[in-house]
């Protein structure tokens, strides 16, 4: 779980590369659940959800501060 404290500490490009990076586990997990592949990890699954909330909240945050 990244803490939203670590998270301001972070460029731009780096909360990008790490959203992309979220988002592609999540999309691994899910897709391997839709194949029985692997066990069922729903708590990593809700960790992330969390975490790419807590990124787009804060590139949100970023983006209005720049316009105001």
């Amino acid at each position: 779980m990244m803490k939203a404290r670590s998270l301001r500490e972070q460029t731009d490009e780096e909360l990008a590369q790490v959203m992309r990076e979220t988002s592609k586990t999540l999309f691994d997990l899910k897709v391997r659940k839709t194949t029985s592949e692997a066990s069922e990890q729903p708590l990593k699954r809700r960790t992330l959800r969390r975490d790419i909330a807590r990124i787009k909240t804060l590139m949100r945050e970023r983006k209005a501060e720049g316009n105001g």
